[in-house]
């Protein structure tokens, strides 16, 4: 099957909903916040501890996503958002943004189930299918708070333009589209099915959380085997959580994963993987320790632990497809793509403007820390490097950096989804 050149459907799901975009900083000003302490908090109960948390990811110039605990005050902060003159609403959730995107190939036919309210029903591509059962009075919203590369509030600087974001989510945090999802396949018939939405469970208790991933694992075994399922990951803190996805409830079923550095290296300290013992990444993430841990998760599909055979991983520096031998083709195409995509949609052009990127990775490294790796280069002429590791394939390519961002938020979901876009799946 080759996605980007057939006549095909794709089926995506949780989450969905409206982002409210806008300066992070400005927002903080307009509740009457002021720099502080800096403290990473897993979930939001406060104000003081929202500012606490973009703090903390502002100075490492790093992306992260909370929930916000108390719906009253989170009502006000939304409102207040809203007032700002320079608040943006988009179509918003991992899965709604990757719909999107994927409509925008008139050979593709797209599904979205997810609690899709009249306000992102407006925004959505025409060509986004939604059927009526996900239909609800009410959207959803996220707060998308943005900040550029230099910005500066009280003593913290940014490294490196990106953005933090929250909400009081509850219909994507319960799955509500999770049976929508099983009753549409048979008559939609999809290809592709495009999971999200799994990090939004950590606001649910405990039992409920365990409980909706149990109907997630059954949901996923009743899916017919000629349909191939991507997971894409968003920021997560819950470690049992993170397990449950790995060995029990999702792993299992999936083919294909999405996951950014953040993403990745908390995967790798909730399942005691490779260079687990990094508390958080400094700088440009290290390649070679990036090619061990996606070396590690697929060779966890030969041991029972999961099926997949793909994992797309992007950085704002740099992209790697690590593919195990034998499923997926196009590769180069596919990482180069999705390269491509994070210029052209940070910097809000059709093309790549010289004058408007800049480039940050290392263009000579080591593919593995773990072990005597191979030293490998990129260049002008050969922007694409492979390299192989026991039945493994990792295909890298780096990213020209847009100096002055227009819009950060779903870049990562654009990525993912040009890379499914050029992926050839050979077999599974």
């Amino acid at each position: 099957m080759v996605v980007s050149r057939v006549t095909t459907r794709s089926h995506c799901r949780v989450n969905a909903c409206v982002d409210i975009v806008l300066s992070g900083i400005s927002l903080l000003q307009a509740l009457a916040l002021t720099p502080q302490s800096k403290e990473d908090h897993s979930v939001l109960n406060s104000q003081e501890e929202l500012a606490e948390t973009f703090l903390h990811y502002m100075q490492r110039g790093a992306a992260a996503e909370r929930f916000y605990s108390d719906a009253i005050s989170f009502a006000h902060i939304s409102r207040t958002a809203s007032q700002d003159p320079r608040a943006q609403h988009f179509v918003g959730g991992n899965a709604a943004l990757i719909a999107q995107r994927l409509a925008a190939n008139p050979d593709l036919e797209v599904l979205l189930c997810g609690p899709v309210g009249p306000k992102l029903h407006e925004l959505l591509d025409e060509r986004v299918y939604v059927p009526p059962a996900s239909l609800q009075e009410q959207d959803e919203y996220h707060l998308i708070l943005e900040y550029k590369a230099g910005e500066q509030w009280g003593s913290t600087r940014a490294p490196a333009a990106s953005r933090f974001i929250f909400s009081h989510d509850l219909s994507n945090g319960a799955m509500t589209s999770l049976e929508v999802l099983l009753s549409s396949l048979e008559v939609f018939q999809p290809k592709l099915l495009v999971l999200s939405g799994l990090h939004m469970m950590e606001g649910l208790s405990k039992d409920a959380r365990e409980g909706r991933l149990r109907e997630a694992a059954a949901s996923m075994s009743e899916v017919p085997s000629d349909i191939l399922i991507h997971l894409e990951l968003a920021s997560m803190t819950d470690g049992d959580l993170m397990r449950g996805i790995i060995y029990q409830q999702v792993f299992p079923f999936i083919s294909s994963l999405g996951l950014n550095e953040q993403e990745l290296l908390f995967l790798s300290q909730s399942a005691s993987g490779p260079h687990s013992s990094i508390s958080a990444w400094s700088g440009i993430p290290e390649v070679g320790i990036v090619s061990d841990i996606l070396f590690w998760i697929l060779k966890g599909s030969e041991n029972g632990a999961s099926t997949l055979t793909r994992v797309h991983f992007h950085t704002l520096a740099y992209h790697i497809l690590a593919t195990v031998d034998g499923f997926w083709g196009n590769q180069v195409s596919a990482v180069a793509a999705g390269a491509r995509v994070a210029s052209t949609q940070a910097c809000a052009s059709k093309t790549i403007n010289a004058n408007r990127v800049t480039l940050k990775t290392p263009l000579e490294f080591s593919t593995s820390q773990e072990q005597a790796g191979s030293r490998v280069r990129v260049s002008a002429q050969e922007p694409v490097a492979v390299w192989s590791r026991e039945g493994v394939t990792f295909h890298f390519t780096p990213v020209l950096i847009c100096k002055d961002p227009v819009r950060t938020v779903g870049l990562g979901d654009a990525i993912s989804a040009e890379g499914l876009l050029f992926s050839e799946a050979t077999s599974q």
